[in-house]
């Protein structure tokens, strides 16, 4: 029956999703819009101001107090009763979403006096069922329960149907928080039923996640998980934040009793940041209790006692007797596993007495287990078993299966240590029975789809909702098949263009990087051809023939050396795609010291600033040479004497930067006198290859050449900004 029942839901969920007419966002829209252009100060913007305050406060709470301030302002400036009481209606609302029972209630009264004072009879049922929910709050079931009714009643008088299910819904809660399962699961049957044919999506979700409440409380888990993820989906769909928070801290619940505790954890934090930014004291006191309660079975009893502590606090302070005696359930249970069994029982018994108090079954069915458990583990039997006979007759009566489960093995054990084996094994028996019937999670789950599935597909087969929808899908085909086939003509025909158009723009990504690849290769060769100009190589090897004849061995042999090294650097050097600072300045000082080795031509310095270790610096090679072979080759043009050439490195806003000065005639005087004689193609090439490495390194990389007569001196300086790798000492 319950299956027939879930499919039957499916359904109506199906049909709320693809029909559903209300829709709080598009309502929200229309009104926000509607007071833009409604500017006037009359009823019409006080009316529009109240609904907004209604349809956020399940969402955004301080949303909703601006628009009641704004609309219970304007509806006094008018002397407006109906929106005054409204405004009063709503600040009821959202104080008792904040827990704050004792103001709700005043703003309750008050709203209810100036309705009746006016004669707005329809809008006092509102106000009944609002004390209805406090006093539910406040485990006050009794008095919550004559509000309800009061409110039908006067529903019905009236003969407004539309807000009779809240009212059945309600009744249905207490209902359940006093153990009368069977007749709350009547009860939220029929508000299905009639938020379907209202097409009320709100009140479908509740009555979807107060039915899956009822099937976790009698074990069967699956059909729990089932309702509870459509309820969930309807508050998603209406951007329902309550709605959310509640099923994803019931679907919590089942995933802890499955053992998920980690999924169950991620869950409860969700809804836990949702009540707290709606500010819903009541509803953060239950997540915190819920949390604790995974903490326990985590074995992590110091953050299990911190939460539970928290929610107790809050409890105690907002009066919700119901959860008050939840956290002490839990408390009490920790405190049995830390084997303080004085404490433990100080708090069941409490969490008892308030249960006793308020009428909660399934609460005094749990403390007299806990009670019970607590004399157990200090095997005082005699005292553990009139406990565990109150909770076996009421899970009994209320067809509570993981009481009963707990209570059977607690009877097998105390048979079994008074030597009455029989009894032992038949209640034992019992205990693997209901234990395996809610842990045998896979066959339950497997067995519950493929019934839900087929059933599902029969009702939506017999449904006269299938067979229009499915006669306007035909008819809609029929009508639009001509056009989709073009549709999908042109759709195939765009994604070959959009695939030929991906293909060309890869091939010439591709062609682009070979194409940069080979330029780099093809400047590499050129800068390695350009480091020593044949002009050096002749003039170094005509000094050294010269000294050989002249017979100046031991300086020739010096000079041949340094001539060797040098090209031996240079080598090496054009291999590597960096070599250290130290190697790079070796090069130039070996290069310097061949042209200076006969006759002392050039005064040359390099001076590297104290905070550069030239070790830990990384350049790329044969950046320097160029520009000083520049210098010696071209800047001393008809000059004889005082020829200086001056290196310096410094390090600056991490910018290594290499500066050359020389004091020859200045690039000014030589773009003016420019002849056909050799140009500096090393200077070109390094100036190009210092733009691909400031891309490859990723950082900053450039050449300045400046006349020195800007700075009233004479000569050429190059400012060279060399990319570099800077290794950890």
């Amino acid at each position: 029956m319950k299956i027939i029942k879930s499919c039957l839901v499916s359904l109506i969920c199906f049909i709320c999703l693809t029909t559903t007419i209300e829709s709080q966002n598009r309502a929200i829209d229309s009104l926000e819009n509607a007071l833009i252009i409604h500017k006037e100060k009359d009823t019409t913007r006080v009316n529009n101001l109240d609904h907004l305050s209604f349809l956020y406060y399940r969402k955004d709470i301080d949303k909703a107090k601006e628009y009641i301030e704004r609309a219970d302002e304007l509806a006094k400036e008018l002397n407006y009763a109906k929106g005054i009481g409204n405004a009063t209606y709503m600040r009821a609302v959202v104080e008792m979403v904040q827990s704050n029972f004792d103001l709700s209630i005043e703003y309750f009264e008050e709203a209810a006096k100036i309705y009746e004072e006016n004669n707005l009879i329809k809008s006092m049922t509102g106000c009944y069922n609002g004390l209805g929910i406090i006093y539910s709050h406040l485990s006050d079931y009794e008095q919550s329960t004559m509000y309800y009714e009061k409110a039908l009643q006067l529903e019905e008088e009236v003969g407004v149907k539309r807000n009779i299910p809240n009212y059945i819904i309600n009744i249905g809660s207490n209902q359940m928080k006093t153990g009368q399962y069977a007749e709350a699961l009547t009860s939220f049957e029929k508000s299905l039923e009639l938020y379907t044919d209202l097409n009320h999506t709100l009140g479908i979700a509740n009555s979807l996640k107060n039915m899956a409440l009822i099937y976790k409380t009698q074990g069967n888990y699956p059909l729990s998980l089932e309702y509870n993820n459509k309820a969930l989906v309807l508050a998603e769909k209406i951007q329902d934040s309550t709605g959310i928070s509640n099923s994803l801290n019931n679907i919590s619940i089942l995933y802890k009793i499955q053992g998920h505790y980690d999924k169950s954890l991620e869950l409860l934090e969700k809804s836990l940041t949702i009540q707290e930014r709606l500010k819903n004291r009541s509803r953060v006191a239950g997540i915190k209790t819920n949390i604790g309660s995974i903490y326990i079975e985590k074995e992590d009893n110091t953050t299990a006692i911190k939460y539970l502590n928290e929610a107790l606090e809050i409890n105690r302070e907002i009066s919700d007797k119901s959860q008050q005696a939840e956290s002490l359930n839990n408390l009490g249970y920790i405190y049995v596993t830390l084997k303080k069994y004085e404490d433990a029982y100080n708090y069941y018994n409490e969490a008892k007495n308030i249960n006793i108090e308020i009428d909660n079954q399934e609460g005094i069915s749990l403390s007299n287990l806990g009670i019970a458990d607590c004399y157990m583990e200090q095997k005082k039997y005699d005292k553990a078993l009139p406990h565990i006979l109150r909770s076996f007759e009421i899970s009994k009566k209320l067809d509570l299966l993981d009481h009963q489960k707990d209570a059977y093995k607690f009877l097998s054990i105390i048979y079994e240590n008074n030597g009455d084996y029989k009894n032992a094994y038949k209640n034992h028996k019992q205990f693997k029975i209901i234990n395996d019937s809610l842990f045998n999670t896979e066959n339950t789950e497997k067995f519950t789809q493929l019934e839900y599935e087929h059933k599902y597909k029969q009702a939506l087969d017999s449904a006269s909702i299938r067979e229009l929808k499915l006669t306007k899908t035909v008819q809609a085909t029929s009508q639009d098949l001509q056009k989709s086939q073009r549709n999908y003509l042109w759709a195939i025909i765009g994604v070959l263009l959009v695939s030929i158009l991906l293909g060309a723009i890869i091939f010439y990504q591709k062609l682009r990087h070979v194409k940069a690849k080979t330029q780099n290769i093809i400047m590499e060769q050129k800068l390695l051809r350009s480091q020593m100009t044949p002009h050096f190589i002749f003039n170094s090897l005509s000094v050294l023939q010269g000294m050989i004849l002249n017979k100046e061995e031991k300086k020739s042999v010096h000079y041949l050396s340094k001539f060797s090294k040098l090209l031996r650097i240079t080598l090496e050097n054009s291999r590597d795609k960096t070599v250290s600072l130290s190697q790079e300045l070796a090069a130039v000082q070996d290069y310097l010291t061949l042209q200076n080795l006969e006759n002392e031509a050039y005064k040359c310095t390099i001076l590297v600033e104290d905070s550069i270790d030239v070790e830990l610096f990384e350049v790329p090679p044969m950046l320097i040479q160029p520009f000083v072979e520049n210098a010696i080759e071209h800047a001393f043009v008809n000059q004889t004497d005082d020829r200086k050439i001056d290196i310096r490195l410094t390090y600056l806003d991490k910018k290594l930067v290499c500066t050359i000065i020389d004091n020859g005639i200045g690039i000014k005087y030589k773009c003016e006198h420019k002849n056909n004689g050799k140009k500096s193609l090393a200077t070109t090439i390094t100036s190009e290859r210092l733009k691909v490495l400031s891309k490859d390194f990723k950082m900053e990389g450039s050449v300045t050449i400046e006349d020195r007569q800007k700075f009233n001196e004479t000569g050429t300086r190059v400012t060279l900004v060399i990319p570099h790798k800077l290794l950890l000492g």
